[in-house]
């Protein structure tokens, strides 16, 4: 649509905002409920870059991705209904993890509001409960206050996602407008007062103990945290999926508090006489169903830093509650030094501990044996020693994950890309969003065969726009976690989690993509040079089927035995 120089579509009007917030990347699947913004999108090569994908949840799981890796919004656009619902998954994930997302979706016209149009949803019903703002334009000449304050909105406080719902004809209209000037980020910043008191109750304890997670974090906010737990001599614990705030080779780290923690860990935290809480929620995977730690009042002293003034206090009362960005608080923190009683000087009084609760850490990053001819285990010790400290590795949900988040050690932010949520199917995506915008680096996928399924055919995404990711896809024929839960609950009992699966090399194949099976420890190392290889050198993604055993349900557990122990507690019907 032709417009004069001072007069434009609403779909010009909002393409023109993006580029003044500094959006350089756009996912969508397109539709006609907002042909006007493909259209801008089109008049806009040069600034943005649009990824089609083959899927909503796609789209809207690479837009969380892309908001996970630089701090800004990830931006999707979807069309009304159907796409909406399918892209929802990227909205609730944005949510739990702390994400910075905007969701614009297509919507009917203003003047068949109400009627139950075609595809009609009532957004903010639909989305009130998930997102920290929902909206619906209804007018061009709101566009740019609008879309300025869903970005203002998404990264401010407690990052999370906006959804923006577009009526076909407030994008169609034409208007004379203003743009509004670029977001500004704002966030808390820790009071002088709170900071005094939490370097006093640190020198004040002997069992400090760190758990740091949560979203909002940076390069240098982490850099400006290590250097708060080098002054300090603290151990860091990382909260579940939050394992590349610091550098699993830091001599500080010990350990993820998540699915399958060390023992000895989980030891170490109910024995800490003081937590320091930066950024987690301290939600139900990391304490283990609450149990971690006593509701509503810790038996430690509890030191809780949040973004978010309405988290704290939520679930866990804090002796020391500080609202503070992670950007804020980290910069804050780097700047302290102990002080300690006359005589402290390094090491600290916990020190000892320290380096015991980090040789636990180690301890358990050997993997033993499991059944089966392929070892998850010895993958990804091969693994550790061939990548680069830099490569990104990522994960949608299931029961492999558990060898990934114990044994791979992460290099630092942001190395790590995996849903909190727990959402089955966002590896891939996350995968080509990450290549994409960090081509020069390199992006190992991570999948089980029910996991992929999910989410597979964004390997023609994937060929299309010259993403080489490589892609592991644990193949052990089964929804392996529900498996596992359901041995434990019904032993025996095996009823709608088994999966006839397709011949996975030859599909990848068939997108343009390499495709291999490995069925046998001995061949994985070979095989994965191979697939690297193709990656590099022709910007396509690289397929390895892994076939493990299913009774090698977890690295310490296997799925017989977990039913035996079941029979025997008298469970569920022999």
């Amino acid at each position: 649509m032709q417009h004069s120089a001072n007069i434009r579509s609403g779909g010009e009007i909002l393409v023109d905002a993006l580029k003044i917030h500094g959006v350089d990347t756009v996912y969508c699947l397109p539709g006609e409920s907002f042909l006007p913004v493909i259209d801008a999108l089109a008049g806009a090569v040069g600034a943005i870059r649009t990824i089609v994908t083959r899927h909503e949840a796609a789209a809207a799981n690479m837009a969380e991705a892309y908001g996970k890796l630089t701090g800004r919004p990830g931006v999707c656009f979807v069309t009304r209904g159907p796409g909406a619902s399918h892209a929802a998954i990227g909205v609730h994930t944005a949510s739990q993890d702390s994400t910075p997302l905007i969701l614009f979706i297509g919507q009917v016209s203003s003047t068949m509001r109400g009627r139950e149009a075609w595809q009609e949803v009532d957004y903010p019903a639909m989305f009130g409960g998930m997102a920290k703002w929902v909206v619906e334009v209804d007018r061009p000449e709101r566009l740019p206050e609008l879309v300025s304050r869903a970005f203002h909105v998404a990264v401010s406080g407690r990052p999370g996602p906006v959804v923006v719902a577009l009526p076909e004809d407030v994008l169609a209209a034409a208007a004379e407008v203003p743009d509004a000037p670029a977001y500004k980020r704002v966030a808390a910043h820790p009071g002088a007062d709170d900071l005094n008191r939490l370097a006093a109750m640190l020198e004040a304890s002997a069992r400090p103990l760190v758990i740091v997670g949560g979203g909002g974090w940076d390069a240098k906010a982490c850099r400006d945290f290590q250097q708060f737990v080098e002054a300090f001599d603290l151990p860091v614990a990382a909260a579940f999926r939050r394992q590349d705030i610091l550098d699993n080779r830091h001599p500080n780290y010990v350990g993820h508090a998540g699915l399958g923690p060390n023992p000895k860990l989980v030891a170490r935290i109910r024995a800490a006489d003081l937590i320091l809480a930066v950024g987690p929620r301290l939600g139900e995977t990391t304490t283990a169903g609450y149990s971690l730690f006593e509701l509503p009042r810790p038996a430690q002293r509890f030191i809780h830093v949040h973004a978010d003034p309405l988290e704290l206090g939520r679930v866990y009362q804090a002796d020391l509650p500080i609202n503070a960005g992670m950007r804020e608080f980290a910069a804050a923190a780097a700047a302290l030094k102990p002080k300690g009683p006359a005589g402290w000087h390094a090491p600290a009084p916990w020190s000892a501990g320290v380096k015991a609760a980090r040789a636990d850490y180690l301890a358990d990053q050997t993997p033993g044996s499991m059944p089966g001819r392929l070892d998850l285990g010895a993958v990804m010790m091969h693994l550790r020693e061939t990548l680069p400290k830099d490569a990104i590795l990522t994960n949608g949900a299931g029961n492999y994950a558990i060898w990934v988040h114990r044994f791979h050690r992460y290099g630092g932010f942001r190395t790590q890309l995996a849903p909190t949520s727990g959402a089955m199917g966002y590896g891939l995506p996350a995968a080509i969003a990450a290549k994409l915008h960090e081509p020069a680096r390199e992006v190992i996928c991570f999948a089980g065969d029910g996991c992929f399924q999910m989410s597979g055919q964004e390997l023609a995404t994937a060929c299309q726009y010259g993403a080489g990711v490589v892609v592991m896809v644990v193949n052990n024929g089964i929804y392996g976690s529900i498996r596992m839960h359901q041995e434990k609950a019904y032993p025996g009992r095996v009823f709608a989690t088994t999966l006839e699966n397709p011949d996975f090399p030859a599909l990848a194949r068939a997108y343009g993509a390499f495709g291999e099976r490995v069925d046998e420890t001995a061949a994985f190392a070979d095989a994965f040079a191979r697939a690297r290889a193709f990656a590099a050198e022709n910007n396509k993604p690289a397929l390895l089927e892994l076939v493990i055993d299913p009774e090698a349900i977890t690295p310490s557990a296997t799925l017989s035995g977990l039913r035996e122990a079941a029979l025997k507690a008298g469970r569920g019907k022999t």
